[in-house]
């Protein structure tokens, strides 16, 4: 077919094929390889930074486990218990002392001290649940996040890290608790010290050693997502076959992705099994689940960035497959402006300067994608997917206003580099 032919292989493409350059090859694979080892603690270093230098980012990351009835039920116990453990012990008129009032009031004891604790219990319940709890909730998270860093060098905070466990200070929860008693008539409530009432977001025996890890890759920050990707970049400028090296990049950083993705989803299961008895399975998965959540987003990023960057390396390439899905769209494209001419419009000179321009206008319009990709904090795989449609509708409008080009002028054309 003619339109096939400013595809085609040259004459004598075989003679032309790129010279053997093994240390060159040898040299591109060990740095691909480094690119892919070094994805998924890019990935999670990128992901510790942001916790922990971006407050909004981290309060996000918080924010819905103060909606979660697991996560509200946790805390009305925990908080409760706290109460309930510092009320005066006198805090009953009569209950101590040698009168047949305190006698009595000393039999019925237990029964009023679980009445006590079901009015500190409802009225927890109450504040946890009520539309004031996620403001308490962020406030609290505020403070911990500002106390992070002490907490990751093992110094006191709002955050306490220990070997095994990850707490959080409930203080300003105690203090609504202390206010409400003390309005709904309890007045020796006001006497109830300063609770340490704690939540804990995380325990487990491998607690330390993730903190030291963490601590470490949070240093390095997005350091490592940069040496990623620059031995991605060096390894398909040093291979031969750049297109195939880039494909091969882009798919085995997306693989480690991947990887990094499914071990997060195994290490939940292990983690909520290896749990104590005492603690609540369905607020520990809660936290987890919340906790990950960005770096999931992260893992997802850069699964479909390397998806896209290879299928694009792909369909730019020699073989006859791409080939063809090239000519497919460029004949429909052809089909859309003949449509267009026959209605009078014409590019005029603005499609014979495309035509002229086209490569760097291409090549400037997968720059300016780039830019944007690179300098927007936090991409998501909506946002790459965005990206790559936005930029696929340029290059279909550059094609569209090449009037000069092959799809318009006929079957001769420039060739494609590789």
């Amino acid at each position: 077919m003619a339109s096939d032919t400013p595809d085609g292989p040259p004459a004598g493409a075989a003679a032309a094929r790129p010279r053997r350059h093994p240390l060159r090859s040898a040299l591109a694979v060990v740095l691909i390889l480094a690119a892919a080892l070094l994805t998924a603690p890019a990935v999670v270093a990128a992901w510790a930074a942001s916790e922990i230098d971006d407050t909004d980012r981290y309060l996000a990351t918080v924010a819905p486990l103060a909606r979660n009835p697991a996560v509200q039920a946790a805390v009305t116990d925990r908080v409760t218990t706290a109460v309930v453990d510092r009320l005066p012990a006198d805090l009953l008129p009569g209950a101590t002392g040698d009168n047949p009032l305190g006698d009595l009031l000393q039999q019925f004891a237990p029964a009023l001290g679980a009445g006590l604790a079901g009015l500190v219990h409802g009225l927890v319940r109450d504040i946890v649940t009520s539309d004031a709890f996620p403001a308490i909730w962020t406030a609290v998270n505020r403070d911990a996040h500002a106390a992070l860093d002490d907490a990751l060098a093992g110094r006191d905070g709002a955050v306490t890290i220990t070997d095994d466990t990850v707490t959080l200070d409930l203080a300003p929860v105690v203090e609504q608790v202390r206010a409400g008693l003390v309005a709904d008539g309890v007045a020796a409530a006001a006497a109830i010290p300063d609770v340490d009432a704690t939540y804990t977001l995380v325990r487990s025996d491998r607690v330390g050693a993730t903190r030291d890890v963490l601590r470490r890759l949070a240093e390095y920050g997005f350091r490592v997502p940069v040496c990623a990707v620059a031995c991605a970049l060096a390894g398909v400028l040093c291979a031969v076959r750049r297109r195939r090296a880039l494909t091969a990049a882009a798919l085995a950083m997306a693989a480690a992705a991947a990887a990094l993705g499914t071990a997060l989803v195994l290490l939940r299961g292990r983690y909520l099994d290896r749990l104590p008895a005492d603690v609540d399975r369905a607020a520990a998965a809660a936290v987890y689940d919340a906790l990950v959540r960005h770096l999931h987003g992260a893992v997802r990023t850069v699964v479909v960035l390397g998806v896209i960057v290879a299928l694009g390396a792909w369909l730019g390439g020699p073989g006859r497959a791409p080939r063809q899905v090239r000519g497919r769209c460029r004949a429909g494209l052809g089909r859309v402006r003949t449509a267009v001419g026959a209605t009078g419009a014409r590019p005029g000179p603005v499609g014979r300067f495309v035509h002229r321009r086209k490569p760097w206008l291409s090549a400037a319009a997968v720059a300016a994608a780039a830019v944007v990709l690179v300098l927007r904090p936090y991409p998501t795989a909506l946002v790459v997917l965005g990206l790559a449609a936005a930029l696929l509708v340029v290059l279909a409008v550059l094609e569209l206003l090449d009037t000069g080009g092959p799809g318009a002028a006929g079957p001769t054309a420039g060739k494609e580099a590789r």
